[in-house]
C-alpha cells in the first residue's frame, strides 16, 4: 500500500512510503516466502488483494504523522579505471555494443593512438597517466572534486595478468571528447568519451551524502495501526559523479535510483496523504544474462581473460546456444543438450574449478614457469591419476545415448504420461509418447510450460481434411509445421515416400482453404510453355522469396503470387525480356520507425525485405535475428545489430567461379 505523503505545508515535495507493519506486526516481503509460494515465518502478516483494498479505504481520512527519522551517511567511491570486462560492459550498458564490437572499436581507438592497449587486467595507473587525470580534473572541475593525494586501485580480477597499465587515453595530456568526435567515427569518439570520462572520475573525490529513513504512522477508522516507511538519499557533494556514474545490470539498483529527496520532516511532524493504492507485487526471477553480466561472472569464476570474453560470446550465439531477446542471452534447446552431455559423461571439463585451474596452468606456460608440450601431453594422454582427454573420449563414446542426452524432461500430463523436449537435426520437438510437435522458432526454454506442450500438440493433430485429390485418390489436409500453414496430397500411410505439400498463399488462412485452393498449390510449380526462340520451358513457381518465372537459370521476379495461375506464356517472355531489376524497386515503407542512431544520427526503421525484416539507417542493413520481432525490437537492440554489421565491414564478394578446361593434346 504505497502513500504517496507530502510535508506540513504544501511547497515541500511528495514522497512514496510502502506499508512496511499493521498493528505491530510486519507486512510479508518476497524474502518470507518458500518455493511454493507459502510464508516461511509465522510472524508475518500477510494481505492479499481483499485485505489490501479494504485497509486503504480504512485509511484514507487518518491522521498521518512522522513516527521516527533515522540517517546515515552516504559515501560511494569511484569505480577503478576501465580493464578490458569492465570496458566490455560499460560498452553494453551505456553504448549498447555487443563484447566483439566493443572491442573492435577499442582496438581501432588504440591503433589510432587513442588509447593505451585494450587487452588487460591491471587497474593501476602509470604515475603521467594520474598527473594527466589529476591535472585536468582540477581545470574543468575545481580542486574541491580532486583528492589531496592520487588514488590507487588494486586488481580484484582472479589470476589477474598485469602485464599493462590499465585502458586510459594515451599520452601524458588526455585529447578533449570535443576534440576526438570531430576526428573519428561516431561509435569511436563514443567510446573514446567512456575511457576518458572513467580515467577521470577514478582520480576523483567520493560522492557523500545523508540516506534518511522515514516512519510514518496513522491509525485507521477500524482502529488498525498502519505504519510506512520511505527511504531516500540527498547527495551534499557529487564528487566523481560529476564526470560519471557506473552502469548497473537488470535487476540490480543503481545510485540514481537510490536519491530519491525527501522533505526535512522530523519525529512528531504531520504529513498529508495525497493518496493510497493497493497494489500488488510478484517476485520476480533472477534475470537473464546480459553479455555484460555474463563476462563479468566469468571474471568472478576466473575462466576465460580480457584477450577471450569476446570470442567466448561469439561462440556461443554462433554456434546456437544463445540468442538474442533485447540484450538478455536465452538459453536454446541445444545448449541444454549440450550440457547435458557434458555433464554426464565429462563432468571434470565443464567443471568452473577445473577451467579456472586450467587458465592457471596457462599462465604458468605463458610466464615460464611451466612447459608447454609436457603439459599438453599430461592433459591428452593422461598422468597419474587422470586417465587423459583421449582415453575419456575414446572410452566414453559407446556408452553415450544420443536419445537420452538429447531429451530434456518438462512433466507430466493429466494422465502421468511424461512430456519432454527432443533435440534434433531440424530443431526442438515436444514429445508424448507417439505423439509429437515442433516447438516454434523463438520459443525461450523456461517459456516451454506443459500447458504450451500440450497446445503444441493439439495444434499439431488439428489438420483439417478439405477432401480427395481426384486424379491420384490421395486424402489433401491443411495443416499447421514450424514454418507455418500448408497443404499436404496424401497422409503417412497413404503415401511410402515423403510427401508432397505447399506453403498457403500469405492472403490464405488455414482454417478457410478450400480443395481447390489446395489442388491449385500442390499443382505447382506449373509449365507455362516452352519459349518459340530456343524451345527452353518455362515455368512459374512460389519460392523462399515469393513468386517468379524461370527459364533454365534464368529468373524474374512475378508481381503477385496470384500470378502463378494466372500469368500467360507472353507475359512470362515479357518478363524475362527486361533487364532484372534487384535494388529498382521502388523502396518500401517502413514497418515500424525507432528513432534515431546515436552512433550515426540517422534514422533508424524496421523494413520488410526480399530475405525477411531488417532494421536500416538508410546506410546501413542489418538482418532481425531469431528472437527479434517487429513489434518487440527497441532502438537500442536495432543500434545494436547495426552497429554489428558495420563492424564487419563490406560484404566479401564471392570470387568468380573458374571454368576447368580439358587438357591440350
Amino acid at each position: 500500500v504505497p502513500a504517496d505523503s507530502a510535508g506540513g505545508n504544501g511547497n515541500r515535495p511528495e514522497f512514496t512510503a510502502d506499508l512496511v507493519q499493521l498493528d505491530g506486526s510486519r507486512i510479508a516481503a518476497a524474502r518470507d516466502f518458500g518455493s511454493d509460494g507459502q510464508p516461511t515465518r509465522g510472524e508475518v502478516t500477510v494481505l492479499d488483494e481483499a485485505a489490501a483494498t479494504s485497509l486503504a479505504s480504512d485509511l484514507q481520512d487518518a491522521a498521518y504523522a512522522v513516527r521516527a527519522r533515522t540517517s546515515k551517511p552516504y559515501r560511494r567511491r569511484p569505480a577503478a579505471p576501465f580493464i578490458t570486462s569492465t570496458l566490455q560492459q560499460e560498452a553494453a550498458r551505456k553504448l549498447h555494443m555487443t563484447s566483439a564490437v566493443a572491442m573492435r572499436t577499442a582496438q581501432s581507438l588504440y591503433e589510432k593512438g587513442y588509447i593505451t592497449y585494450m587487452r588487460t587486467d591491471s587497474t593501476s595507473l602509470s604515475a603521467n597517466a594520474v598527473a594527466a587525470a589529476r591535472s585536468e580534473v582540477e581545470r574543468r572541475y575545481g580542486s574541491s572534486v580532486l583528492p589531496p593525494e592520487p588514488r590507487a586501485y588494486a586488481s580484484k580480477v582472479k589470476n589477474a595478468q598485469e602485464a599493462h597499465e590499465a585502458i586510459r587515453p594515451a599520452g601524458d595530456t588526455f585529447t578533449d571528447p570535443s576534440t576526438v568526435d570531430s576526428q573519428l567515427p561516431r561509435p569511436e569518439a563514443r567510446l573514446y568519451e567512456l575511457v576518458w570520462k572513467r580515467t577521470l572520475a577514478s582520480q576523483m573525490t567520493d560522492c557523500t551524502g545523508e540516506t534518511v529513513q522515514l516512519r510514518v504512522g496513522a491509525r485507521s477508522a477500524s482502529g488498525r495501526d498502519a505504519e510506512f516507511a520511505a527511504s531516500g538519499t540527498v547527495i551534499t557533494h557529487m564528487g566523481f559523479r560529476e564526470v560519471y556514474t557506473e552502469g548497473t545490470d537488470a535487476g540490480e539498483a543503481s545510485d540514481t535510483d537510490a536519491e530519491l529527496r525527501l522533505p526535512p520532516l522530523h519525529e512528531g511532524d504531520g504529513a498529508d496523504c495525497r493518496g493510497l493504492e493497493a497494489s500488488g507485487h510478484y517476485t520476480q526471477p533472477p534475470a537473464r544474462y546480459t553479455e555484460a553480466s555474463l563476462v563479468r561472472r566469468l571474471e568472478q569464476l576466473g575462466v576465460g581473460r580480457p584477450s577471450t570474453y569476446s570470442s567466448i560470446m561469439g561462440t556461443i550465439i554462433d554456434r546456437g546456444y544463445v540468442w538474442k531477446k533485447g540484450s538478455a542471452l536465452v538459453p536454446s534447446f541445444t545448449a541444454f543438450s549440450v550440457v547435458n552431455l557434458l555433464e554426464r559423461h565429462f563432468p571434470k571439463l565443464v567443471d568452473y574449478a577445473f577451467t579456472a585451474e586450467m587458465e592457471d596452468d596457462l599462465d604458468r606456460i605463458a610466464t615460464g614457469v611451466e612447459e608447454q608440450v609436457p603439459w599438453l601431453h599430461r592433459f591428452y594422454f593422461g598422468g597419474d591419476d587422470d586417465p587423459g582427454l583421449k582415453e575419456k573420449v575414446s572410452s566414453r563414446l559407446s556408452d553415450i545415448d544420443a536419445r537420452l542426452v538429447n531429451s530434456i524432461p518438462l512433466g507430466n500430463d493429466a494422465d502421468g504420461v511424461e512430456l519432454e523436449v527432443r533435440v534434433g537435426r531440424y530443431g526442438p520437438t515436444v514429445q508424448r509418447g507417439d505423439d509429437s510437435a515442433s516447438v516454434p522458432d523463438g520459443t525461450a526454454p523456461d517459456e516451454l510450460t506443459v500447458e504450451r506442450a500440450l497446445e503444441l500438440l493439439a495444434a499439431g493433430r488439428d489438420e483439417r481434411v478439405l477432401g480427395t485429390d481426384p486424379v491420384t485418390g490421395l486424402t489433401v489436409v491443411a495443416k499447421s509445421g514450424r514454418y507455418g500453414p500448408y497443404v499436404q496430397l496424401g497422409r503417412g500411410e497413404e503415401v511410402p515416400d515423403k510427401p508432397k505439400f505447399a506453403s498457403l498463399f500469405k492472403t490464405m488462412v488455414l482454417e478457410t482453404i478450400t480443395l481447390e485452393d489446395a489442388l491449385q498449390l500442390l499443382s505447382l510449380p506449373r509449365t507455362v510453355g516452352a519459349d518459340p526462340a530456343d524451345g527452353v520451358e518455362i515455368t512459374v513457381q512460389n519460392g523462399r522469396y515469393g513468386p517468379f518465372v524461370r527459364k533454365g537459370s534464368d529468373s524474374r521476379s512475378l508481381p503477385s503470387e496470384d500470378k502463378l495461375f494466372t500469368a500467360t506464356l507472353e507475359e512470362c517472355l515479357q518478363l524475362l525480356a527486361q533487364p532484372k531489376s534487384r535494388g529498382r524497386q521502388a523502396p518500401a515503407a517502413p514497418l515500424r520507425e525507432l528513432g534515431e542512431d546515436p552512433d550515426t544520427g540517422r534514422a533508424v526503421v524496421v523494413k520488410d525485405g526480399r530475405y525477411g525484416h531488417y532494421v536500416t539507417d538508410g546506410e546501413t542493413n542489418a538482418s532481425l535475428r531469431s528472437g527479434d520481432t517487429v513489434e518487440g525490437l527497441t532502438l537500442e537492440r536495432a543500434c545494436e545489430l547495426l552497429a554489428e554489421r558495420r563492424a564487419k565491414g563490406p560484404a566479401k564478394k564471392r570470387p568468380a567461379r573458374r571454368r576447368s578446361t580439358g587438357k591440350r593434346s
